[in-house]
Formats: C-alpha cells, structure tokens, sequence
C-alpha cells in the first residue's frame, strides 16, 4: 500500500482559494481547489472529485505543486517537432514562392503544393508531404488563394481594349 504524499507547509487552504479566484486559467483553479480541500482535510478521493480527477492524477498534481508552486499547475503542452528547414531556408522558400516560378526553369506557370514539394526535396533535401507544404505556406504567411496565372505571350495592350467599357445602354 502507497503512503501519503506530503503537501508543502508555505500556502494555506485559504491563500490556494484565493489563487484559484485570481487564476485565468480554468484547470489550474480546480487544481488549485482539489489541494485546498486537501488542506482541508478532506480525503483525498473527494478533493480529486471536485477538480473533476481521479485520486492517482490529484496525487501527480501534488508532486508538480510541490515542486513548482502554483505555477506547477498550469498545463505545459509541448512545443511540438522542430521544422526541418532552417530559418534561412525558409526566407529563401517564401522569396521563391513571392517571386513565382521562372516557367522556362521550373517547368510551370504557378506554384502548386506538388511543385513546392519537388523545388524543397530538390534545393533543400527535405521530403514533405504534399499537404504539409500547404502547412508550412500559411506559417510562412501565405494563404491558400492566390491571382490567376498569366500565360508568358499575353500582350497588355490587347488585354486593355478587350475590357468592357462600362457605358451604360
């Protein structure tokens, strides 16, 4: 059988209520109010109840607290994977991708995700996901929507008179 894990003697029953008020974050203010009735007195299968727990996950929150305080008891989500291209390589793919093709090198009259693919696994020797590039594109501040393409022997000045005049009839 377990023993009981002692509680840190420096914050009252009172002074942890006080911080569950004041707290901005939800989850730590029930925390906060499981370890007060702790405090309390109160079993500890009850006081995990009223943080919404069980009495193993009220007993991992005790040992954050004691280690860390109140601020233990705020959630610590992970920064997740870091990119596989550097900084510099990604100011060099947005300046490629705000340029646009060259279609007599690249091959292509507008930038698709399947296209940035091939240009990274290339330049860069880093293999994406085709749906990933659109990914890395809205982090890099490009959205999903971009202008028509036009085609490499348009003339401006046909375009120009092409145009409706807009008078009325």
């Amino acid at each position: 059988m377990g023993s009981a894990v002692k509680l840190r003697d420096d914050y009252s029953a009172s002074e942890l209520r006080r911080l569950a008020r004041a707290s901005k974050d939800v989850r730590q203010s029930s925390r906060l109010l499981s370890i007060a009735a702790v405090l309390d007195g109160m079993n500890r299968t009850d006081a995990a109840r009223i943080g919404g727990m069980d009495r193993q996950t009220l007993r991992d929150w005790v040992h954050r607290f004691n280690a860390a305080g109140p601020d233990g008891l705020l959630d610590q989500w992970s920064p997740g994977p870091l990119s596989r291209l550097s900084p510099e390589q990604q100011s060099e793919l947005a300046a490629m991708v705000e340029t646009g093709p060259d279609r007599a090198v690249d091959g292509v009259v507008r930038w698709r995700r399947i296209d940035l693919k091939r240009v990274i696994k290339e330049r860069f020797g880093v293999d994406y996901d085709a749906r990933y590039v659109g990914k890395l594109l809205h982090k890099l501040g490009f959205s999903h929507i971009s202008a028509r393409p036009h085609h490499p022997g348009q003339d401006a000045h046909i375009v120009e008179e092409f145009k409706k005049t807009g008078h009325a009839r």
